[in-house]
């Protein structure tokens, strides 16, 4: 475990799945997103235990009591020539905030980068989320206005993958 004075990180447990599920949940209704939620704790822990995980989580102590997560997966920079570490989802729960939790959990993430000699480290942060944007640039985060996430999913990637492939 690591982290400031208070905090520990640890990586997340097969028994953490309902946990993780809990704190997918609190994000998704902090983001106002929560109907967008179809995941289940035994698909988040299939997700991060299965024979062949692809994605991680890191969980984030207060005192011994679990109050955030980090979780996340590599990515591959072409450009590079080196995977990298990109940041899903990082939750701290509204009143741990302000006592550098998301702080250790990406100090966490970015010593493994440094550690596994990976090429960087990245997020996405929602537009309105302004206290967000604002401590990651203070962290030395470059926030890139630039580029767009283009997203497939639900019936268009299944009509994308079947007929517009061919045509």
């Amino acid at each position: 475990m690591s982290g400031a004075v208070g905090v520990a990180i640890r990586p997340a447990r097969p028994t953490d799945g309902t946990l993780i599920f809990d704190l997918v949940r609190e994000l998704a209704d902090y983001e106002k997103l929560g109907a967008e939620v179809d995941a289940t704790p035994g698909t988040i822990s299939a997700a991060l235990f299965g024979p062949t995980p692809r994605v991680f989580c890191d969980i984030a102590e207060w005192d011994g009591e679990a109050v955030g997560m980090a979780i996340w997966f590599f990515n591959f920079s072409t450009f590079r020539g080196r995977h990298g570490i990109y940041l899903e989802d990082l939750f701290i729960r509204p009143s741990f905030r302000g006592r550098g939790i998301g702080k250790a959990l990406m100090a966490r993430l970015a010593q493994r980068c440094i550690d596994d000699g990976l090429a960087r480290f990245e997020w996405s942060v929602l537009d309105w989320n302004a206290p967000s944007i604002a401590f990651y640039r203070s962290v030395g985060a470059q926030v890139l206005d630039e580029w767009k996430i283009c997203r497939l999913s639900g019936p268009a990637l299944a009509r994308f993958a079947v007929e517009d492939a061919v045509s």
